[in-house]
């Protein structure tokens, strides 16, 4: 089991709803193929986040000591186009998200939480919290 973040391309939504719509949109477009498949390669932006999470954390493909949050590897394979969906481990979901949500917002990308079906980052709200 896993915690899932989805990083896009675009303007920050209005609010949690319009953002899941977005997000499903994003989702049957580039990521939904019948053989589980990624369709298109990741944007430059997109990979360029994806390098800068693994400065922070390897790749759970070149993990030797078990200390990569990801859930699956390589990284850059849960990209396509100008979006990602990716998981962490829960045992590091709560550092992994904050960090993978601050950086997003820091490369000027959306950040969508699928668990909780809301826009990160947020303050003062732990993995898992209420709004």
């Amino acid at each position: 089991m896993s915690y899932d973040l989805a990083v896009w391309e675009g303007e920050r939504p209005a609010d949690d709803r319009a953002a899941g719509r977005i997000w499903r949109g994003l989702y049957e477009r580039y990521l939904d193929s019948d053989d589980g498949e990624v369709e298109e390669p990741p944007s430059e932006r997109i990979a360029a986040y994806v390098a800068a999470l693994l400065e922070r954390w390897c790749d759970i493909t070149e993990d030797e000591a078990a200390s990569s949050p990801w859930s699956s590897g390589p990284l850059i394979g849960n990209a396509s186009g100008p979006v990602i969906y990716f998981g962490m481990s829960w045992s590091m979901a709560e550092e992994a998200s904050a960090y993978a949500a601050d950086l997003a917002n820091s490369m000027g990308l959306v950040c969508f939480d699928v668990q909780q079906n809301g826009l990160r980052p947020w303050a003062g709200r732990p993995v898992g919290g209420r709004r």
